[in-house]
């Protein structure tokens, strides 16, 4: 394996200055860029991430936490921030929590022990003790959870007020007056807040937000909330859905129960995942811009380290109503309520 000296001999430049080279140093030539790179073609040389780490003290790593690896929301976050860090020169760690208490222990445990330079949470799992643990450690942390910032502490919000009061006014145009929500997990910060800003637009906007049910960020949840839904005396209009993938097993569901969407019931998703406009009807729903989210979430990281106090700062993403074919005109008549859900929609 050849060694950055054997690189910088045919290169006919320092070690210091292929190092420099590697790092995606701005203030390099282009030529020396140039004979550096065909060099490292040539040889075929690989930087040692681990001796790099015990030479300067610090890795080239950043950490990226989400909830789960599985779920769509999660893949333009992890596409931005990954494209910001390698066009920086930087590697990414990424892990995810699933929600469980003992394994956003060993996510900590493991951002720690790789000696990253910073960390974007992304996930509202994490508890704030982790989040002053990391920064105790001198690791920077950008986070989605409403934290004050502080030293080494920095937040990324996303405005949902903007794309909800969007969503409310639109069904409102279209004559609905009893809306229904399938709220995200009650013990999630973001699920809560969503849901909070929602009952209150829907009340003022005269909507009659009933039943408010809760669900976690899976289809299958999603069908099994519209059975309560469907189980109310009055049944409603629209149903707004705290994210797409639950939007998508109510539709399913109250398509196995025999009501159509929109013309009996109209549906709101959030997040604007990739398959949202696949579902039928394309689901109407907020657009959450989550590959700018994982760029502003990097670029946050990398200013509140280069800032010789490292004092936090405070980022907000907006949103927007993407409009579809899941919301239609209010119906006229009303629907007897249904007891059962079909058999295919699972529990």
């Amino acid at each position: 394996m050849a060694t950055m000296n054997e690189v910088a001999k045919l290169a006919r430049v320092s070690p210091a200055t292929v190092s420099r080279v590697l790092s995606k140093n701005p203030f390099i030539s282009p030529e020396t860029v140039s004979r550096v790179m065909a060099a490292v073609e040539a040889l075929h040389y690989h930087r040692n991430a681990h001796a790099r780490r015990l030479a300067i003290g610090k890795s080239d790593l950043f950490g990226l936490v989400i909830s789960e690896i599985t779920n769509p929301y999660f893949s333009e976050i992890i596409r931005g921030f990954q494209a910001a860090a390698w066009d920086r020169g930087f590697d990414v760690l990424l892990l995810n929590t699933e929600y469980d208490g003992k394994r956003i222990e060993a996510v900590v445990q493991k951002l720690i022990e790789n000696s990253v330079r910073g960390v974007a949470v992304m996930t509202s799992s994490f508890e704030d003790k982790f989040v002053t643990e990391l920064a105790g450690k001198g690791i920077g942390i950008v986070t989605c959870n409403p934290l004050s910032i502080d030293r080494l502490i920095s937040t990324v919000t996303i405005d949902y007020k903007t794309g909800l009061a969007q969503a409310i006014e639109h069904v409102a145009s279209l004559g609905h007056s009893h809306a229904a929500v399938i709220a995200g997990p009650e013990t999630n910060r973001t699920a809560s807040a969503i849901k909070q800003i929602l009952v209150d637009g829907l009340r003022q906007r005269g909507l009659a937000p009933y039943p408010v049910t809760h669900s976690d960020y899976h289809f299958d949840s999603g069908a099994s909330a519209v059975h309560t839904i469907l189980s109310a005396r009055d049944i409603p209009t629209v149903i707004f859905c705290a994210s797409d993938l639950i939007a998508m097993g109510a539709i399913m569901a109250l398509e196995e129960a025999g009501i159509d969407v929109p013309n009996d019931i109209s549906i709101v998703g959030i997040d604007d995942i990739p398959f949202s406009f696949l579902v039928r009807p394309a689901l109407t729903t907020i657009r959450v811009p989550r590959e700018q989210l994982g760029k502003v979430s990097f670029d946050a990281l990398e200013k509140l380290l280069k800032l010789k106090r490292h004092k936090g700062a405070q980022y907000v993403v907006d949103t927007e109503l993407v409009l579809r074919k899941s919301t239609a005109r209010a119906r006229k008549s009303s629907l007897r309520p249904r007891a059962k859900l079909l058999h295919g929609a699972r529990e």
